[in-house]
Order: C-alpha cells, then structure tokens, then sequence
C-alpha cells in the first residue's frame, strides 16, 4: 500500500493513515503512508511516529492546500517516497461558519479551494502514477453536501460540489482503471467536534437522534475508507457511500405527531 492522505494531522485523516498501514501489514505488505496537513498543529509528527512504530514506512509533508501550487508538489513527493502510488484520500477540509449575507467572497473562495478544487489538482497530479499502479480515490465529503447545513458558510455547496466531482473523475478515469469514490461522513468525535461533544446533554440529543444511537469514532469512517481503497472494492465506482449511522435516513422519525409504539405495544420476542 503506497497511499497520500491529506488533512492527515489528526481525526478521519489520521485514522485513516493507521487503518491503511495496519492492514497492509496484516496482509504481509510494505506500508507507504505520506501524511499531510497545514503545519499549523504538531499532531502530524504525532501521526507519523505512530505509523513507523507500526512497521510502516511514513513521512509528513506540509501545504495550504488553498494554494494551488500545493496539491502538485505533495502528489510529487509521495510518488517519489513511496514509489509509485496506490491510494489518493483527499481530506482536508476548510470550515468557515457564516450566513449567507454575511459571507464574505474571500471566505467562500478559500472554502472552494480548499474543499474541493483541491481533489481535483490532487487527482489530476496523481492520475499517472494512479493509472499505472490501477489505484484509487476516495475524498471525504460530508452529509452536509447532500443536506445543506444553514448558517455554516459555504462547507455544505463545496461538499456538493465535491460529490459531483467525484461523479465526473470516475466517469472520465474508469477507462484509466482508476476507480474514485467518496464517503460522507454523519456526526463523527474528531477534535474539532469535540467541544460540542463536552457538553453531555448534546451528545446524548445527538446519540438519540441516530439510529445507532452512538455517534461515530473517527476510526469507523477510516474503515469505510479503507474498504473503498481495497480489491473488495474492485466493482465500485462514482459512490458517495453515506457513513452516518442512519441518521439521514431517519428524517421522518422527527416528524411531530408520529406514531410512536408504547412498550405495551411492543411484543415479546
């Protein structure tokens, strides 16, 4: 496994470097992971010292993905790391809480970039070294970009957008036997969320308000994602799989008035 991940510091990107080492080892392969993330926290070296402790080979490499210089030179480093290159996950993510009337254009510009013309610089610099190893890609979207968050900037029309991308590579690139999907994330515990999830009566709202009734481990979108890079995976394509728990399909459970069985109702087993 010779895989780039980006947003890589900490949470789904992260997991998700672990994930890709700790299987390849499992299956008696030499493990490749180039993280990166922004340099702004010291979770990266974290990150790697993890994943050389593992058994794999890693190394940690810095950019603003907003830079459009950026997604080519990181793509240039990994190839030349690793190799070659079998896997593309594209996470990084750039949040910018506004209302639409107060959003400012440099903001919704920077949220593009980062969100989601970055997948795209990221694959089309890795496409060569993808079509020649028959790799993959998947990018984290979000359920946002399926259900527009209200007063969060423009995080939910780039995960749209972002989606619709990933639709567009693996139409175009099946034929390179390059495979692209995504995954869109619910409610998940990264760092960022967790001040949210401090606060207890939110978390268990939120737990009740998933068909699980947990919220999510970063590590379980790492498994989806590992799963979408795998041979298991071979017939897959164009997908953005929704790992949330069933929570964006349980809408009609918060419709007032419902119908709700009382434990009398209920038989017994």
């Amino acid at each position: 496994m010779r895989a780039l991940v980006t947003g890589a510091s900490y949470g789904i990107g992260g997991a998700t470097c672990r994930k890709l080492a700790k299987d390849a080892i499992a299956r008696g392969e030499p493990a490749y992971i180039v993280a990166t993330a922004t340099g702004r926290n010291p979770d990266l070296k974290e990150v790697v010292d993890e994943l050389k402790a593992m058994g794999a080979k890693a190394i940690g490499i810095t950019g603003d993905l907003s830079d459009p210089d950026v997604p080519k030179r990181l793509v240039a480093e990994a190839v030349e790391f690793c190799g070659g290159l079998d896997a593309l996950v594209s996470n990084a993510v750039m949040r910018h809480k506004a209302t639409m009337l107060e959003l400012e254009v440099k903001d919704w510009d920077r949220s593009f970039a980062v969100n989601t013309r970055a997948t795209w610089l990221l694959a089309k610099a890795a496409h060569p070294a993808l079509k020649a190893s028959g790799g993959s890609i998947v990018a984290v979207t979000s359920i946002a970009g399926i259900f527009p968050h209200a007063n969060y900037g423009p995080y939910a029309p780039s995960k749209a957008a972002l989606i619709n991308l990933v639709e567009m590579l693996a139409h175009e690139w099946g034929e390179d036997g390059i495979r692209v999907n995504s995954i869109a994330p619910g409610m998940t515990r990264t760092r960022n969320a967790e001040p949210v999830y401090a606060n207890k009566d939110i978390l268990e709202q939120r737990a009740a308000a998933i068909p699980l009734k947990r919220v999510a481990d970063p590590s379980e979108m790492a498994g989806a994602i590992a799963m979408l890079l795998s041979k298991d995976a071979s017939y897959i394509t164009g997908q953005n799989v929704v790992v949330d728990g069933g929570y964006s399909k349980a809408i009609m459970s918060f419709v007032p008035g419902r119908f709700m069985p009382k434990a009398s109702d209920k038989k017994p087993d």
